[in-house]
Order: C-alpha cells, then sequence, then structure tokens
C-alpha cells in the first residue's frame, strides 16, 4: 500500500511518541495525583461545542481539574486529516473525543492504553457493553475511554397518531408495517403526501447509515469483525445459508418500504429530506439519535412529538440498536499524556457522567449512571435504557460508508442487483476501504 505524504512524515513521529507514551502509562499511579499534576489539557472532539463546553464550565465550578481543560470543535469527515497535520507539526491535541465511526481512521494516530493501567475486567466492568468497540484486538489494550451514547431513537408525531386511533407508537417492526395503510396519504398516481415512516431509499433518509446498521446487528450480522489473521473484514450477512441470507433479508425488509407494489410503501426518492418532512408534518415516525431531541424542539416548536425507543422484532430474544460511543482517546505527539489520561478518567466520575449528559443530551457511558433510576426527564428515560443495548460496529469513514450503502440500496430499489449481489458488492467494497 501506498504511503500518504502524511503517513511518511509521521513514521519517525510515531516511534517516539508511542515508546514515551507508554512510559508515562506504565508509570502513572491514579493515587498520586491532584489538580496541579494535570495542567492544561486541550480537547479535540466531535460534538457540538456548546454542549461540551457548558459542561466543562459546570465541572470547573466545582473541580479544580476541569479548570485547564479546553474543548474545540471539529469537523468528523476531517478529523484524521487535521490529527495528522497537528502531529506532524508538533501540535497535537491532549485528547481527541470522537465515536467508533472515526476510529478506524484514527487507530494509526492514537497510543493504546496498555492492560497494566487499565484492565479488561475493570473496562467491562466500569463501561456499557458497546464501549468494547474500544478495545483493540488481541487483548492488548485499550483505544479509548467511553464518555457518553447517542442511541439510535424513534420520534413520533402524536398529533398524527391520535387523530387516526392510535394510542402508542408501534415497539415492532411488524406493528410498524401494519400502521402504513392508516396513516400513508398517496394520490391516485401513487404521489406521496404524507409517509408513515422514512425507510427504503438512503439520500434522502437522514441517519440512513445507522438505520441499517440497527436492522443488520438486530439480526445479529456484525458488520465488521476480526479476521484470524488480526485484520479488521467486513461481514454483511451474506450467504449465511443455503436458501437465503440474513443480510438479504434486512435489505428486502429495508427497501419495501420504497416498493409501490407493496401494501408498506410509504416513502420514495422524489421526497424531501425525512427530518425535513418530519418537521413539517408531513411524516409520522422518524428514526433518529437522541441527540436531535433538542433541535426538533428548537426547529419546531408547534410539532407535539414523543421519544421512544427503536422497534425490535417481534421474535426477537434481545434488544439491540445503533448508538454512537463517544471515547476520549491520546494522540500521538499530546504534550500532556498523562494530563489527558487522568482528565479521561475524570470524565468518568459519576458527576462528570451526569454533568456531561445533562449538557449534551446525549446517555452516560458508565454502568453506575446507567444502573440507576433514569432522570424525570421523559427523553433521558428512553435514552438511558437504550444506551445500555447499544450496539455499533466498527467502520471506514462515514463518508465512504453512505456511498457504499448509497449504491447498496440504489442498485437494490432500481432492480439493477438482487439483495445478495448487492450485499456482495457492498461487502467487497468496504474490505477494500478498510484495508487502507
Amino acid at each position: 500500500m501506498k504511503l500518504s505524504l502524511f503517513q511518511t512524515i509521521l513514521l519517525g513521529v510515531f516511534g517516539f511518541s508511542a515508546l514515551a507514551g507508554l512510559f508515562v502509562f506504565a508509570t502513572y499511579s491514579s493515587t498520586g495525583g491532584g489538580a496541579d499534576t494535570i495542567g492544561p489539557v486541550v480537547i479535540w472532539g466531535t460534538l457540538p461545542k456548546e454542549g461540551m463546553q457548558s459542561a466543562i464550565t459546570a465541572l470547573a465550578q466545582s473541580s479544580e481539574e476541569f479548570k485547564e481543560v479546553s474543548y474545540v470543535q471539529k469537523n468528523p469527515a476531517t478529523l484524521s486529516s487535521d490529527i495528522a497535520i497537528a502531529i506532524a507539526t508538533g501540535a497535537s491535541p491532549d485528547l481527541i473525543l470522537a465515536s467508533q465511526e472515526e476510529l478506524h481512521s484514527l487507530k494509526k494516530f492514537i497510543i493504546s492504553i496498555p492492560l497494566e493501567t487499565l484492565s479488561i475486567n475493570l473496562f467491562r466492568n466500569t463501561f456499557l457493553d458497546e464501549g468494547k468497540l474500544f478495545s483493540a484486538s488481541g487483548g492488548v489494550g485499550h483505544y479509548g475511554i467511553p464518555f457518553l451514547v447517542d442511541p439510535l431513537v424513534l420520534f413520533s408525531n402524536t398529533s398524527i397518531l391520535s387523530s387516526n386511533g392510535i394510542a402508542r407508537p408501534p415497539t415492532t417492526w411488524e406493528a410498524l408495517i401494519g400502521l402504513v395503510p392508516n396513516i400513508a396519504v398517496l394520490t391516485p398516481a401513487q404521489q406521496i403526501t404524507r409517509g408513515l415512516i422514512a425507510l427504503g431509499t438512503y439520500d434522502n433518509v437522514n441517519n440512513a447509515r445507522g438505520i441499517l446498521s440497527t436492522l443488520f446487528l438486530q439480526q445479529g450480522i456484525p458488520m465488521s469483525l476480526y479476521s484470524t489473521n488480526g485484520n479488521l473484514v467486513a461481514d454483511l450477512g451474506e450467504g449465511s445459508s443455503k436458501n437465503s441470507s440474513s443480510g438479504s433479508a434486512v435489505l428486502g425488509f429495508y427497501t419495501q418500504f420504497a416498493d409501490p407494489s407493496k401494501v408498506s410503501y410509504t416513502w420514495n426518492t422524489s421526497l424531501s429530506n425525512s427530518t425535513q418532512m418530519f418537521l413539517a408534518g408531513d411524516l409520522a415516525l422518524y428514526l433518529g439519535y437522541v441527540s436531535e431531541a433538542r433541535y426538533l424542539q428548537a426547529a419546531n416548536p408547534n410539532l407535539n412529538f414523543n421519544v421512544t425507543p427503536v422497534p425490535q422484532s417481534a421474535l426477537a430474544q434481545a434488544k439491540s440498536v445503533y448508538g454512537l460511543v463517544y471515547a476520549f482517546m491520546i494522540p500521538h505527539g499530546a504534550k500532556n499524556t498523562n494530563g489527558a489520561y487522568q482528565t479521561a478518567l475524570l470524565f468518568a466520575n459519576s458527576s462528570a457522567q451526569v454533568a456531561a449528559a445533562a449538557a449534551t443530551g446525549l446517555a452516560p457511558a458508565t454502568l453506575n449512571e446507567l444502573a440507576k433510576v433514569p432522570p424525570s426527564d421523559p427523553i433521558a428515560a428512553v435514552s438511558y435504557p437504550a444506551a445500555l443495548y447499544s450496539r455499533g460496529w466498527l467502520s471506514p469513514t462515514s463518508i465512504d460508508v453512505d456511498r457504499v450503502f448509497s449504491g447498496m440500496i440504489g442498485n437494490v430499489i432500481s432492480g439493477r442487483s438482487k439483495p445478495d449481489t448487492a450485499l456482495t458488492d457492498a461487502k467487497r467494497s468496504l474490505n477494500a476501504l478498510l484495508e487502507q
């Protein structure tokens, strides 16, 4: 594989900084630090600055350790290249805050936390199950310290549902399909003037990547896993049995909502973006991340909506939903590695978890907080339990995954490819991206 310019520049940098980072972790004692040992810590993160800065400010009022912590918001699409430039020029931050969707592209820039510093048992007994995505393959350490979780939830226009005699949003996919004839409004020419839910297409479905990931994960399809030789490879459940594949079942279920010949037809490529349709009152159900609740409330204060868990299969024995788990990672070239690690641990404290969750609208990542009775806030009462069964996968960059998934869905709904062929092509493309 041909090295990029930044990779070539960083080869020498990584050699020294990795050794230095391991030395700091090996000699750090959590009992020996106070506010004066942490020092300034600069965080580059993909979460909105408003919420993070609010949390840091609130924590600094009661804890001296947070007074020198600063936060800089970064674009997820350019985070990897921004870090590469920063390391190469000696301007690396002390911590990176990003979700598992950025982890694969960031791994080469991250100092792994050794098991001597943070054991597997301590990690798993402290953080929610999805946090294991930040554990390095082969049991050699951890790439990051989990912080917050942003699970997918179901937003419902209660005015539409109640006007059609529906008391509660659907809890199963089977029940959801049964609502289409009651809710969807079509013209004689099959034009949709009101939809039940945005499923079936890709480019005009906000969060389509997370929605498809949910459906795959609910079928027990990991989407990516480490092979026997330690390489990360894609798994979309294609060819899982002689007669059919679970991956094909996912594509069949998803694309039926854009098929005019099906009773479940309620969405197509000619419609506006799903977020705007929901805000305009032309969509009864909307699948989005819990962090979107505040945006929806601000964008249309007159919109009467409810938040409930994402539907599951009626036959499911265990719940699962796609979630973005955000973690603190220490990059090569960090000027204050020891302070960065201590700061990441401080954010896992109970008071910090509560303050950060309240400030951002996300859910905590620690089991201690998730085990408590959820807050009285009705949205948090949904997101906290959902965080416990949130799942994810290590993927190429979001832009690349969107391109692959968009092509996969487009080929199926247009009839250019059968589901199994589309899955095979998508898997091949994902594997090529994961090898980069």
